[in-house]
């Protein structure tokens, strides 16, 4: 068996058990927690200081599959939420195999390649999801927006951190 390495140490398989030695929380400690551990699924206990933010992982592109993400580009603005009711009827549909730390930049050269008004100088590419909510009903989340020639601050936002 390969062992991946991740921060410093081994990683292991919590359905390996417990290695001797292998001290990263209280004695009994299981996949979901247990007696002296962090409670139910490793939460923090009231009161603990903040948890150190961890530095994202980073995706092998060879060999991760990437994602399909559908882009209705759409000159002057975000098409309506009614035209995604039917998901056949929206226009120019381009279709972007992507990964989850690619970021608007990358996205918006992408949308580029094969949009001639997305390459003016002061054409502005702004990103909005749009998805089903619990009830079925479609929402639109804008998540930020990129000009063509200038960084700016959305630039760097990966499909991640923007969930």
């Amino acid at each position: 068996m390969a062992a991946m390495y991740h921060r410093g140490g081994p990683q292991q398989d919590w359905r390996e058990g417990r290695r001797s030695g292998d001290f990263r929380g209280g004695f009994g400690d299981g996949p979901r927690g247990g007696p002296g551990g962090f409670g139910p699924r490793g939460a923090a206990p009231a009161g603990a200081g903040p948890t150190p933010q961890q530095p994202p992982e980073e995706i092998n592109r060879e060999k991760t599959c990437p994602l399909l993400m559908r882009v209705f580009p759409r000159q002057g603005g975000h098409h309506k939420l009614e035209e995604f009711a039917d998901r056949n009827s929206l226009p120019d549909e381009i279709a972007i195999y992507t990964w989850m730390d690619a970021d608007l930049r990358e996205l918006s050269d992408l949308i580029k390649d094969v949009q001639p008004a997305a390459r003016n100088r002061n054409a502005r590419i702004s990103f909005a999801f749009v998805y089903p909510d619990r009830r079925g009903r479609n929402v639109m989340r804008q998540v930020g927006v990129v000009h063509s020639t200038r960084p700016g601050e959305d630039d760097s936002k990966t499909l991640r951190q923007l969930n």
